[in-house]
């Protein structure tokens, strides 16, 4: 048996990554120039830790003596979720679908991906105070902002997972000649109808969450309930608020891993 050479001896057997060091310096260092500017201090928040402490110290017991209110928020926030859910998931099997660049020519992928870039280039706040403006203080204004969140994350997803679909089931479907309908209900359907009824589900439990945040802005459910709560200083009426739609995130979130388990 051969001796090993002297430079093979002499090698490092794991090189030092300079460049992933010098950025990770650079990150650091960057992280404590930006908290500079921000003005981050130790005695500012060790004071907020008092003020927190206070706040929360009003907060309990929690009040259910409103309970009609907190259950009228609730039902309206999960019709938004439910609705906007829906028709998001509904518009988003066409836009996916063109633009998804193995089964669809450039000229048509491009707008379709930008029209999806557009959906996700805000967040659901931003887009719900645009409606607000537009069609005035309610649930619709909710169910648009939610509707156009959900175009962007499943159309997104629902375009990678037809790009990551087989071709040759493609190709063997339309080798019997059936129609371009015929080849996405007989090769890509069967395909990517799993991961889409994953996607489905977590949009639904994204959007029962969002629904309580679009409703401080104006856009109904919850929320807006929750911030006239907290404008009139009824911190133990917050804190049901918060109990509750906790404890509707939990369900939603059991539900659709049943769901998920069920048709996967």
């Amino acid at each position: 048996m051969s001796a090993p050479a002297p430079d093979a001896i002499s090698r490092q057997p794991f090189r030092t990554n300079w460049g992933g060091r010098f950025a990770m310096l650079a990150v650091v260092l960057y992280t404590i120039y930006a908290a500079s500017h921000l003005g981050f201090s130790w005695d500012r928040f060790v004071s907020g830790l008092g003020q927190g402490g206070t706040f929360l110290a009003r907060m309990f017991p929690p009040s259910f003596e409103r309970w009609e209110l907190l259950r009228d928020g609730m039902i309206e926030s999960l019709q938004i979720a439910i609705l906007a859910s829906f028709f998001g998931v509904l518009l988003s099997l066409p836009i996916g679908l063109l633009a998804a660049r193995n089964l669809m020519p450039v000229w048509v992928t491009w707008p379709a991906r930008l029209l999806i870039a557009l959906c996700r280039s805000f967040h659901p706040i931003i887009i719900a105070i645009l409606f607000v403006k537009a069609v005035g203080f309610g649930a619709l204004a909710g169910v648009l902002a939610l509707i156009v969140g959900s175009i962007g994350f499943v159309g997104k997803l629902f375009a990678e997972a037809i790009e990551e679909i087989s071709l040759k089931q493609v190709e063997a479907v339309r080798a019997t000649g059936a129609s371009f309908f015929g080849v996405l209900i007989m090769a890509v359907q069967p395909q990517v109808l799993p991961r889409f009824i994953g996607f489905a589900t977590y949009q639904l439990d994204s959007n029962l969450r969002n629904s309580t945040m679009v409703g401080i802005v104006g856009g109904g459910g919850i929320g807006a309930t929750l911030f006239t709560a907290y404008q009139r200083f009824d911190f133990d009426f917050v804190l049901t608020i918060l109990i509750v739609t906790i404890a509707m995130i939990m369900v939603a979130e059991v539900l659709s891993g049943w769901i998920r388990k069920t048709f996967q």
